[in-house]
Order: C-alpha cells, then structure tokens, then sequence
C-alpha cells in the first residue's frame, strides 16, 4: 500500500454530506470500511514517521459518529477524518493533528484550549518575558511553514490580574496556542503530502519543546516534574 492518501476519500465524504443519514450510511458500510482503512494506514505510517524525530505515546484516529446530545446539527456523521498523536512521558507537552476534509484540510500542532492552570503558566510565562517564544515564532521555518501562530480564539481584553497595555497583550490573550497548515484538495492528493506531513511537525519541534519547557517548571525555572 503506497503512504498516499487516495481521491476515493473525497468522493465518500462529499457523497456522505449530502446523504448524512444512517440509512445510507448502513447501506454504504463496506464502502466506508474500505476508505477507513486507507486512512488508518495513512495515521498510522504518519506516526511511525513522527517517532524517528520525537517521542510519541500513540494515536487517536477519531471515530466518524457525531455526539448530536448537545448540537443543535443532529447529523449522524463526521464529513472529515482525523486523527491526534500524543507525545510521550511528562515531559514532552503538546501533540500534533491531522485532519483530511474536502475543501478544508491541515495539520496542527500545539495547544488547543488548555486548562486553566496551564493557561494561566503560559500566560505567566509570556508576562515576565516573551522574546524566547517571539523568536521562536518569528524564525524562518515556522513563518515559512505556518506563518506564525493561528489566530484561534483569544480574550477581547486583559485576563484579570494581567496589564492591558503589556507589550506581550496579543500573546497573553491568547486562549489557544496552535500552529496550523492549510492543505489544498490537490496538496493532500499528491504523492508528497506523507512527507509534507512530517516535515511540517519537524518545524513545530522547537516551539513544542520550548512550551514543555515552560509547562514543567516554575517561573524560576524549577522542575515540577
């Protein structure tokens, strides 16, 4: 089986958006399985890639069934695949993620919504000094290869207990830290999407590391590991 994602996926998550009932989903099961299994060789070559440049425990490949309890779209089923891949042990913090959807692919890695006591360290962090994640975001490869942080949801204001008028404020109000690609239908499509994969987790390395860094001590640098 060649690492390459196939135009098949497409064609069955287009189909299955516009037929998103578990009448067509029961009568297409073979076709599904078939198309699932592509991909969780696709997640899984991906992982194997991701542990020859970090430590990773394992992955999640995300079922296709929605949890309708609390959504008001009561579509039965996901119109994407994903997966996650976490790093291992206490001191590697973070993780990545793929995800393949027609018309709006990417990957991403880092941190996306943290609890309130890991927010609050790296909001500390930012606060008593911000030039190391500034220069690690501003390097070549990250600005070549994410453009810098995703947007993602942040404060309107200054969280309570931190100065509005901060030269780090943009950072600080952050609720996400995530680096993100965007993926064309064609980039996921070609041969070299595998490696466009790992070479983009590659260049979040260091970002990672500086952020495990961070979430493992205290603000003076003392491990809490």
């Amino acid at each position: 089986m060649s690492i390459q994602i196939q135009p098949s996926i497409f064609k069955f998550l287009n189909t299955l958006k516009e037929n998103n009932t578990r009448e067509w989903f029961a009568e297409n099961k073979t076709w599904f399985t078939e198309e699932e299994t592509q991909m969780k060789f696709f997640f899984t070559k991906v992982m194997e890639g991701l542990r020859e440049i970090d430590d990773i425990e394992g992955m999640k490949a995300y079922r296709i069934y929605r949890d309708v309890r609390f959504s008001k779209d009561k579509s039965p089923y996901k119109i994407y695949r994903s997966c996650s891949f976490k790093r291992a042990t206490e001191a590697l913090r973070g993780g990545y993620h793929v995800e393949v959807t027609p018309g709006g692919s990417f990957l991403a890695c880092g941190f996306w919504q943290p609890n309130k006591e890991d927010l609050l360290r790296i909001r500390k962090e930012f606060e008593m000094d911000a030039d190391e994640i500034n220069e690690i975001i501003d390097s070549v490869e990250i600005q070549k290869v994410f453009g810098g942080f995703y947007d993602g949801e942040a404060l309107k204001s200054a969280p309570k207990g931190f100065d509005k008028e901060h030269k780090a404020i943009k950072l600080i109000r952050k609720k996400d830290f995530i680096l993100l690609r965007k993926f064309t239908d064609e980039e996921v499509l070609h041969p070299n999407f595998y490696n466009e994969v790992l070479k983009s987790f590659k260049a979040a390395r260091p970002y990672l590391d500086y952020m495990s860094d961070v979430l493992t001590t205290n603000l003076n640098g003392e491990s809490l590991i």
